[in-house]
């Protein structure tokens, strides 16, 4: 059996056991192997596959950034090894270009189903507006509806030399005039009124006809995305999320690169996924470097698609113990220093959490509360409340910035300027938690400030504090470009991150004496 798309590879040694976890993963030699044939097709540098003009187009949009994956496997009838190469969504509007596995469903055909169905949405969309620019102009007719006649004014008492025969019947006339007008202006206020009223109830009415043609449409397309997994079995989108799937769903490089080896005889053996071209301009991309598949979208499908495979665990959900250092405790509260690794609260995953420990350690108190958390790959200090007062009081002080943190963190390379400041807004990557994006629009506030204090090593004052705040600052090309060694999210893997919450001061709750506690980084 012959595959078009499937590119052998020299396999050396015995092949992995396990399917690699594509959300926490190294990439295996063979796929590193296969990414750098495709970087190299990328680039005009394989000879195999010499560009032509009609793929400089797919260069050219690839460029700008692009998720690229391959997909390691062994082809069933003949036990060779190569690979299969896929990329998100679509490039120049195609899912088809050649050397790629296809879509799982190609909605795009210009006469196909999707495209005749979007355009009648598009056609909506074209007639609201239309519909809301003469509603909007019905509205300053309304406002404006008596240009043409202003309602009458009159002097106020008798004019000079006026007999109060001559004075009554002067104003007999003018609240005669003053009614008609009134009268007037109520016929053209109750006619624009009406007319408003008809151009709302037909606006509304195009709107609801665009929202169901677009469920219906969106039902129909995820309901023709049937995804097989390693045992033969198949569902589609609505079927795995058990609602409406989000937007894009299907269509990463990931579920097409799985679900062409099981159309296709083809053992699934590793998986890697690689950012190529210009980093987004909220994200955090870097060429050239492996990336975990989404969480919103992907996780559900593959989830679905990897049953029957014998998959590595992924050990960011696997149960962990730490050691939980104390470095001061009090009637009020106590200061720890948590390790990296470790929750500072419950998650999804089960592991061990400090505010676990700390109930466990506590079982009499009230409430032993964390007034802060650090990222489970951060390590250092953190404030645990045993009482409601301590807990409302530290609260209080982080939400009027009084708090004061240091953090020590070692960069990838030597700070361009020695120190400065770093205000980007942020907020979550609503496809891809925990991840964080920079967005001017819907941010919020996010300032921190920063000094050098040896090689590669900063100091990182956060006066705000979102989430991954010192994390996306360093590593956003608009920050300091510069990612803290070790982050697997913005950055490049490492034994650790090397990020530590080294010294922090509050007012003590109890006391209200200013307190400073240190705990130096283990790196």
């Amino acid at each position: 059996m012959t595959h078009s798309l499937f590119h052998h590879l020299q396999a050396w040694g015995a092949l992995p056991q396990q399917f690699n976890n594509p959300f926490y993963y190294e990439p295996h030699p063979l796929c590193r192997e296969a990414m750098g044939q495709l970087v190299a097709w990328l680039q005009g540098a394989d000879q195999r596959f010499a560009p032509t003009p009609a793929t400089a187009p797919f260069r050219e949009e690839a460029a700008r950034g692009k998720m690229f994956g391959v997909l390691v496997v062994e082809r069933k009838a003949d036990g060779a090894v190569g690979y299969l190469a896929g990329y998100s969504g679509q490039v120049c509007g195609r899912s088809d270009w050649p050397l790629f596995v296809p879509a799982v469903f190609d909605y795009l055909q210009p006469d196909g189903h999707f495209k005749r169905h979007e355009a009648e949405i598009v056609e909506l969309n074209h007639e609201i507006e239309c519909r809301e620019d003469e509603l909007r102009l019905v509205c300053y007719e309304e406002t404006n509806t008596d240009e043409g006649d202003p309602r009458p004014t009159f002097p106020k008492g008798k004019k000079e030399g006026e007999t109060d025969e001559e004075y009554i019947r002067r104003r007999q006339f003018e609240n005669a005039e003053l009614h008609r007008w009134k009268v007037r202006h109520k016929a053209r206020t109750a006619q624009w009124q009406q007319q408003r009223q008809e151009e709302e109830n037909r606006v509304l009415r195009l709107k609801r006809l665009r929202r169901q043609k677009s469920d219906n449409l969106q039902h129909w397309l995820f309901s023709h995305f049937v995804m097989a997994n390693a045992r033969g079995e198949r569902r589609d989108l609505l079927q795995i999320f058990g609602s409406v799937p989000p937007s894009g769903s299907g269509e990463c490089c990931e579920p097409k690169l799985l679900q062409y080896a099981y159309d296709h005889g083809l053992r699934p053996i590793s998986m890697a996924m690689m950012w190529w071209g210009e980093s987004p301009r909220q994200e955090v991309r870097h060429e050239g470097q492996y990336y975990p598949a989404c969480n919103k979208r992907c996780k559900p499908i593959l989830r679905w698609m990897m049953q029957g495979l014998d998959v590595e665990p992924n050990p960011l959900e696997q149960p962990a113990s730490h050691q939980l250092e104390i470095i001061y405790e009090d009637e009020a509260l106590c200061v720890v220093m948590k390790p990296a690794g470790m929750l500072s609260v419950p998650g999804k995953s089960g592991r061990e959490s400090v505010e676990q420990i700390m109930r466990q350690r506590y079982p009499q108190a009230a409430c032993p509360l964390i007034v802060h958390r650090l990222d489970m790959a951060t390590s250092g200090l953190l404030i645990i409340t045993k009482t409601m007062e301590a807990y409302l009081d530290l609260q209080a002080q982080f939400a009027r910035h009084e708090v004061r943190k240091r953090y020590v963190a070692v960069l990838s390379r030597d700070l361009d300027t020695p120190s400065g400041r770093v205000a980007l807004p942020l907020r979550p990557d609503l496809d891809d938690r925990p991840r964080q994006v920079v967005d001017e629009v819907y941010g919020r506030e996010a300032v921190s400030d920063y000094e050098q204090v040896g090689h590669r090593r900063v100091h990182l004052y956060p006066l705000t504090g979102r989430t991954h705040q010192l994390r996306l600052h360093c590593a956003h090309p608009s920050g300091l470009g510069n990612p803290i060694l070790g982050d697997e999210l913005y950055g490049m893997k490492a034994d650790r991150l090397y990020l530590h919450a080294e010294q922090i001061s509050f007012r003590h709750p109890s006391t209200g004496k200013m307190v400073t506690f240190t705990a130096k980084a283990p790196f």
